[in-house]
């Protein structure tokens, strides 16, 4: 296993961090009984503090200094993602057809992600509807993983949608009332 700047727990697993100076540069999923830090430097209880805000509130918007390695196609794809809202998932050739390239070409580009989560990668299926891949995987581990983070970001998405019913509704209620 490599070796880690911090180790975080969350919800559907642990999350491995490297950082590069100030900035997290890679996040890597591993699995739920890997030992977590005993002592978090200032990066690591910042991202600590956005991952948390994100398993309250998946339409929280990461700030947080991140810089990603990747290829001038790679970089254009994850700023493609950054733009999905949680709870709305999108198929690759729907984003193939935006960023004017082939659904394999942003599937590899997803597979790539060095930052999944913050990067939300797993915001995009198959044209099916189904999962597709997720982190190089087409099962196991990976796969449950988007699986939680899109239920996840689905079941907030439902909450948000009903709270905003319900001033609607309750105004209704009360013009029905005798």
């Amino acid at each position: 296993m490599a070796d880690f700047d911090a180790v975080l727990a969350a919800p559907p697993c642990r999350l491995g961090a490297h950082f590069t100076g100030a900035a997290l540069t890679e996040l890597d999923f591993l699995p739920a009984d890997t030992p977590v830090s005993r002592r978090l430097d200032s990066r690591a209880q910042a991202l600590a503090r956005e991952l948390d805000a994100y398993w309250h509130d998946p339409a929280h918007v990461f700030d947080l200094l991140y810089v990603p390695q990747g290829t001038p196609f790679q970089l254009r794809v994850w700023r493609a993602l950054l733009q999905i809202p949680p709870g709305r998932p999108t198929t690759y050739g729907a984003l193939a057809r935006a960023l004017g390239t082939a659904p394999r070409a942003v599937g590899q580009a997803c597979a790539a992600n060095p930052l999944p989560i913050i990067i939300p990668c797993h915001r995009v299926l198959a044209a099916n509807g189904a999962l597709g891949g997720f982190m190089h995987a087409s099962s196991g581990a990976p796969l449950e993983v988007k699986t939680w983070l899109l239920a996840h970001e689905r079941a907030a998405s439902s909450v948000q949608a009903a709270c905003s019913l319900s001033p609607t509704l309750s105004r209704k209620r009360e013009r029905e009332q005798p």
